[in-house]
């Protein structure tokens, strides 16, 4: 009996041990999506901002393109008018990646892996706005945000049977396509792919594709908005972003969807990294990026388990806060993302808007993109610089000074409700719960009990 009362309870504790390490998993991966939610957030979307309604691309799921749970994926179409009848901006959404199973799991019980989640209607601000006073180029063009669904950037290819997750990215793209096409887009005197975060890596991996489209007559281009992600080494020396993409192109089959050019001579995961794929890319591109990415700063460079003393927190949340050695870690890796695309700077058909800001997602957010106080280099705002470049007005290869030069940024400070969590989960794995510390007093008050009435006890 005391044998089997010690196993019990040894099974209690390993239980409760293990519910405790997939609590702090489960608090992970929330925190994750809060602080995705956080950087997308619109400060100002405006009272009378326009609400476009999800439209569900219907025949998608019979040529296997679905959302990671199997439902068919969406879009937001804003038809143009006047002169803009005939243009078309496509905006695909970001959102981070899922690269293990757990957080794919996850993720397709949020907007982020299912359309059962997404809204049924969102804000079109900044460069989706149909306001000239506040998208002076693109106002009244047909303007499209295509949600992001699959956690791979619209690229991976494949299944998971036994966990019911699909990863069809590359199809999503494709079915997306098909629909607008025939929607009218095949009819476009011009078009503009962009994207913002993982839609901005989306919008590099498909920029030649999305040219191919169309006949020689369309004038066609693409915008990658905090879309240059850097292999780059974070604060203990580890490559937090080089494992992620690990895992993402692993699992979901990414390799066979990126660009023989670079898969001939690097491996695929180094070819998930826009550094390694820009300069070859042939359709002209627009590079909009904060030199500070907010998102890479956090989730990058300064992730939790590469801070476990919290060192670096004060830092991480309030660039202000930075000591001088930590930020001239910063610059170092500002210095990267320049030394990254110097060869893509170098083409004339390519443009450039690298601010000095701790920023993400500068082009659909209507304070950063187009308004009085809206960041600026040489006085000009991002979304005259992109107008510039797109219709050839001038070449803009705007590059900023290094912080703290740069007054007109919209910096992001992190406040405890978006951070406090991650830093929280990766403690709370190696917590005992109460039940866990009960159970090991019992189990040794057992076992003396066993040793002092001479019981057998077998390990």
């Amino acid at each position: 009996m005391k044998r089997v009362l010690v196993w019990v309870w040894s099974l209690w504790s390993v239980v409760g041990i293990g519910l405790s390490r997939s609590e702090a998993g489960l608090e992970e991966l929330n925190a994750k999506e809060r602080l995705l939610s956080f950087l997308e957030k619109d400060v100002s979307p405006g009272a009378n901002s326009l609400l476009v309604p999800l439209t569900l691309i219907q025949g998608a799921a019979s040529k296997g393109a679905v959302c990671l749970d199997g439902t068919p994926p969406g879009y937001h179409l804003d038809r143009g008018f006047g002169s803009g009848s005939n243009s078309w901006l496509i905006q695909l959404e970001g959102g981070g990646w899922c690269n293990t199973i757990r957080s794919c799991v996850f993720r397709k019980t949020t907007r982020r892996g299912s359309s059962r989640f997404m809204e049924k209607q969102i804000n079109f601000t900044g460069i989706l706005s149909n306001k000239a006073e506040e998208n002076p180029d693109f106002y009244n063009w047909n303007r499209v945000k295509l949600r992001y669904c699959d956690g791979a950037s619209f690229a991976g290819e494949g299944q998971n049977e036994a966990n019911q997750l699909y990863f069809r990215g590359q199809r999503i793209w494709s079915a997306a396509m098909e629909e607008l096409m025939a929607k009218g887009m095949q009819n476009a005197e011009q078009a503009l792919l962009s994207g913002c975060s993982a839609g901005g890596l989306a919008s590099i991996l498909h920029c030649d594709e999305f040219k191919d489209l169309f006949t020689g007559t369309t004038k066609v281009k693409c915008l990658s908005d905090a879309g240059m992600f850097l292999d780059a080494t974070n604060v203990a020396g580890g490559h937090t972003l080089r494992d992620i993409y690990g895992g993402v192109v692993t699992l979901q089959g990414v390799q066979n969807n990126l660009p023989s050019t670079c898969t001939s001579q690097m491996p695929p995961t180094s070819c998930f990294f826009p550094q390694n794929l820009v300069a070859n890319i042939k359709t002209p591109m627009f590079l909009l990026n904060a030199a500070y990415d907010a998102w890479q700063v956090q989730e990058s460079l300064i992730p939790s388990s590469a801070d476990p003393n919290g060192f670096w927190r004060d830092c991480k949340m309030d660039h202000a806060h930075c000591n001088s050695s930590q930020m001239q870690f910063l610059q170092d890796f500002r210095s990267q993302m320049l030394n990254a695309i110097n060869d893509f700077s170098k083409s004339n058909q390519n443009g450039l808007f690298i601010n000095s800001c701790f920023a993400h997602c500068q082009s659909e957010r209507q304070d950063t993109w187009y308004e009085n106080d809206s960041p600026r280099i040489g006085n000009k705002a991002i979304a005259v610089s992109v107008g510039d470049w797109f219709f050839d007005r001038m070449a803009v290869k705007d590059i900023d000074c290094p912080y703290p030069c740069d007054n007109t940024c919209h910096n992001l400070i992190f406040n405890g409700d978006v951070t406090s969590t991650i830093t929280i989960s990766e403690s709370t794995s190696l917590i005992f719960t109460l039940l866990n510390l009960l159970s090991a007093f019992l189990i040794t008050l057992t076992c003396f009990e066993c040793s002092m009435g001479g019981s057998q006890f077998d390990l």
